[in-house]
């Protein structure tokens, strides 16, 4: 045993040479030791383990600075970085994040989750580096998904006419999330196929110096080029061929169903967790309604396909008509691309991940909103009941999507709804619309007709007196709940209402509520500053009318459990009956 007696780098420079492939194998076994009990991001941890055991043997961190893209990769760094009993001791697993995190080592330059970002950030680092007369070296780690992101590209451009120590490092296993997508892909599997020979190189084309590692699990043939470019004095690519899943025959096969996921048994790739019941398929089936309904409709994606729940042989097919366009990790590409789509008279619908979204924001705002085309946007998880982890997390949705001109933004509270909400956006051609995507949909079987073209109209969903408390979204649930309570307490109704419309206010409504009503109570999902229920406060500054907005502190929440992360808000029934003493 090695890892054993690996406490930082220096510890595996102890080793022969010829012992780091033993290393390696330990060190993989941890990682599938820790994803096969909690879950996690498989494949690209799998496919790195070779290459940073030789990058820790080589360089020197953390003098030498390591930045790892989107760091889906970061877990065997993690392993030789003071942080292997996260990976072999069940009591220590929630030690660490499942991302590059500074908190938990000095190993790790940056909180990184989103991707293509690396190069830029260590162009960064080698310009402090620079003015503080600093000689270290600074490598950035990035996948070859990831080189479609605009970010990427922009950095590489930089990069090209930087004249300083900046060592990239290419991770190329010929696979994003899905399969990869674009023109740069077909010039790096020229690059493969000749072993870094292609004469056509945009790393090249960039101004870049190129170097190519074929067998990028063989650890010597690693170091050999490693310590070749270390401390070198210009920029380099060094091009490493991997093997996403590396390890695990069935990840190897099975790319994209094993880039990450939930435990499973190492015998044969089982999952540990049995569904209790089959994944929701509601805006899957929508899509797929619209695709064979509308013969204008495109779906556009961001490397995220699994997402929409288009998968395997369909995804394939929509593919080859043109119907389904998956631009790989570039948001804002996808964003114009529906903009430009619904103007030249395309049924254009664009749905990924709500904390990728973020990404698109000058797209949004200037290529769709600006320019007011009728193309609709799935925006998938969006707050509390999102994603958990603060580099994921989707809290500030109705700040960023509610206040852009000509754009509505929907909040469906059933999955009724949701179908009712998507055809009228994806029939309309007045305006752009962004419907936000619960992860769970409620249902109550009853088929909503709402015409959403009279827009801004919220739904009493019941009709009381004194205390009215408008919830968005997926909150209805806890104000029907509390509004029980109320009842059961004091014989008396309370009003719940769903604003559905989040991008503006049912005036109408909320003057009504001045005759009998003296409290009106907001609650949101997402941030409460900047959100929905300050828009209602500032309505009601001039009147008689007590109101409480209540909504998440604004931070980066991280690793919560939705329920108790709103219960800590003051979202709870407890929470609102007490307000209301």
């Amino acid at each position: 045993m090695f890892l054993e007696n690996i406490n930082g780098p220096d510890d595996v420079k102890k080793i022969s040479i010829e012992n780091l492939q033993t290393l390696a194998d330990e060190t993989r076994a941890a990682v599938i030791n820790r994803i096969s009990n909690i879950g996690g991001h498989k494949g690209p941890n799998l496919g790195v383990v070779e290459l940073t055991v030789a990058l820790h043997y080589v360089f020197n961190s953390p003098t030498d600075k390591f930045v790892w893209d989107v760091s889906h990769q970061s877990y065997p760094h993690k392993i030789l970085t003071g942080r292997k009993e996260a990976y072999l001791d069940a009591e220590h697993f929630n030690d660490v994040t499942g991302y590059t995190n500074p908190n938990e080592s000095d190993h790790d330059q940056f909180k990184i989750g989103h991707t293509s970002t690396s190069v830029s950030l260590a162009l960064g680092l080698a310009k402090g580096r620079d003015v503080n007369n600093g000689t270290e070296n600074v490598v950035a780690i990035i996948g070859d998904g990831s080189l479609s992101g605009g970010e990427a590209l922009e950095a590489l451009d930089y990069a090209g006419e930087y004249d300083k120590n900046l060592i990239i490092v290419v991770n190329d296993n010929d696979q994003s999330i899905a399969e990869n997508h674009g023109g740069i892909y077909k010039t790096l599997k020229k690059l493969r196929d000749t072993k870094g020979e292609a004469p056509n190189n945009f790393f090249k084309g960039f101004g870049l110096d190129y170097i190519y590692i074929d067998e990028g699990h063989n650890i010597p043939a690693l170091v050999e080029v490693f310590k070749k470019v270390k401390d070198i004095d210009h920029p380099i690519v060094v091009h490493v061929h991997t093997i996403k899943g590396k390890g695990l025959s069935y990840a190897e096969e099975n790319r994209e169903s094993w880039h990450a996921g939930g435990p499973f048994n190492i015998e044969d790739g089982s999952p540990k967790n049995k569904p209790t019941k089959p994944a929701d398929t509601t805006v899957h089936d929508s899509l797929v309604e619209l695709l064979e309904t509308d013969d204008k409709a495109v779906i556009f994606n961001a490397a995220t396909p699994a997402s929409l729940g288009f998968i395997g042989e369909e995804r394939q097919g929509y593919a080859k008509r043109g119907r389904f366009v998956d631009v790989g990790i570039a948001e804002e590409n996808a964003m114009a691309m529906a903009s430009g789509a619904a103007k030249n008279g395309a049924t254009a619908v664009f749905g990924t991940m709500a904390p990728f979204l973020q990404r698109t924001y000058d797209q949004l705002s200037h290529d769709l909103c600006l320019n007011n085309n009728p193309a609709t946007i799935l925006v998938l998880n969006p707050g509390v009941y999102g994603m958990n982890s603060d580099t994921h997390i989707a809290l500030s949705d109705i700040q960023f999507f509610a206040h852009v001109p000509n754009l509505l933004y929907l909040a469906p509270t059933s999955k009724e709804e949701y179908v009712q909400m998507f055809k009228y956006a994806t029939s309309q051609k007045a305006h752009p619309v962004a419907i936000r995507v619960p992860r769970k949909f409620t249902t109550d079987g009853i088929a909503d007709n709402t015409d959403y073209s009279l827009t801004n109209k919220a739904k009493v969903i019941n009709k009381g007196s004194d205390i009215a408390i408008v919830a968005v979204g997926c909150l209805v649930p806890v104000a029907l709940e509390t509004a029980k309570a109320y009842k059961e307490k004091t014989g008396k109704e309370i009003t719940v209402i769903s604003p559905r419309f989040l991008t503006g206010l049912d005036t109408d409504l909320l003057d009504s509520l001045k005759e009998d009503h003296k409290l009106v109570i907001t609650i949101e999902d997402c941030y409460l500053d900047g959100g929905y229920g300050q828009r209602i406060a500032s309505f009601y500054g001039d009147s008689d009318m007590k109101v409480k907005n209540l909504g998440l502190t604004k931070e980066f929440h991280s690793d919560f459990k939705p329920d108790e992360l709103l219960k800590e808000n003051g979202i709870s029934a407890t929470g609102l009956l007490a307000l209301m003493d």
